[in-house]
């Protein structure tokens, strides 16, 4: 396979890829932090962008990369800001995925598998010394982005802490992370933080009509989406309002579930067509058992994912008791969940054991 051909690890299916977006929606706070600290002098040579998955933390990364080796001076006569006009030439290269003042750590393409590596590995962490040298013949200021951090494994985060303990020369390295507490804690302290927040309402649609997307139903979408355009986005592209009804439908008959429909909704998962149907059901009853406890405490949502949410979980969510209980399931469950795929279990039979332990949970509910 070439190049040009490989999927990109931090390409969301349905959107454009976070070197292309053109506007970057509800992050400024951290565009005004990174600018602020830009024209004050005070930049740091780390900096680690953080915050929920799918909220605008890589387009962040590559506008400040733009800004950064296109030298703009962040409005320094004016409104402080990362635009870059499309049209210069740096930012022209950039787009083009051929800066030599830039390069980029992620996931990487197994030719054995003939999958995406789940890891980011030593090997690609290593060829910065290549890139530092290469990039220091004109002088120019270098940008490392690392999308994400939190897939480095353990000989890659020692390298890449090498790098911030003793950073070239007019070299800032940018490192994405959803979960930075997964990060070395020697990685964190050499890092000045940007954190990006979850998107509002008006924010989220904008991003999703930016990405070319005008979902039907929007109000569910919102619901299951929680302020991250690259979740609903997801969501959109895999059916996944579809799927969280089918989820609906089959909790809405508990205390007892109907085992025909369990057993279809179970084989739907299997097999390799089904690999991203599979992902999305794990993620989506991990996201209910989520909604079940945060009902127990708070009442129902405002918002339902589908069609007899709220008066589903008014009934097995009933008190702070109950919220407790939804709540380490989800845990063991996610767990189980995590475990399930990295010995690949039968997709199948993974679903069924966890419908079934909702199930065994709801009972409880039942008879208390």
């Amino acid at each position: 396979m070439s190049d040009d051909a490989l999927p990109e690890p931090d390409r969301i299916e349905g959107a454009p890829h976070p070197r292309e977006t053109p506007v970057l929606f509800g992050q400024t706070q951290a565009e005004a932090d990174f600018l602020d600290a830009y024209q004050s002098g005070r930049m740091h040579s780390g900096w680690l962008i953080t915050g929920p998955r799918g909220v605008g933390k890589a387009t962040l990364a590559w506008k400040i990369a733009t800004f950064l080796l296109a030298d703009q001076g962040g409005g320094l006569f004016g409104d402080p800001t990362l635009a870059v006009d499309p049209a210069h030439p740096d930012a022209r290269l950039i787009q083009s995925g051929a800066h030599p003042r830039l390069s980029v750590i992620r996931r990487t393409w197994d030719d054995k598998t003939k999958k995406l590596r789940a890891e980011i590995t030593v090997d690609a962490v290593r060829k910065l010394k290549t890139f530092f040298q290469m990039s220091s013949a004109d002088g120019g200021r270098r940008v490392v982005i690392v999308d994400a951090a939190d897939e480095l494994n353990r000989n890659a985060a020692n390298a890449i802490l090498k790098e911030l303990e003793e950073p070239p020369a007019n070299t800032v390295i940018l490192l994405i992370a959803h979960q930075p507490s997964r990060l070395l804690p020697t990685i964190r302290s050499r890092c000045r933080v940007l954190r990006c927040s979850t998107l509002g309402t008006d924010d989220l649609q904008k991003a999703l009509t930016q990405a070319g997307q005008e979902p039907a139903h929007a109000d569910h979408l919102a619901a299951l989406a929680g302020g991250s355009a690259g979740d609903a986005i997801r969501l959109l592209n895999h059916n996944g309002l579809q799927l969280y009804a089918e989820l609906i439908r089959l909790f809405d008959g508990m205390p007892r579930i109907d085992r025909p429909l369990a057993l279809k909704l179970a084989d739907s998962c299997a097999g390799r067509a089904a690999d991203v149907r599979y992902g999305m059901a794990l993620d989506l009853i991990d996201l209910f058992l989520s909604r079940a406890a945060r009902a127990g405490l708070l009442g129902q949502p405002l918002t339902e994912g589908a069609a007899g949410e709220a008066t589903l979980l008014a009934r097995i969510a009933p008190n702070d008791h109950m919220a407790r209980k939804w709540a380490q399931l989800q845990q063991d469950l996610s767990n189980r969940s995590r475990h399930g795929r990295a010995v690949n279990l039968d997709p199948a039979a993974l679903i069924l054991d966890m419908i079934f332990k909702i199930e065994e949970t709801a009972l409880g509910v039942a008879a208390a």
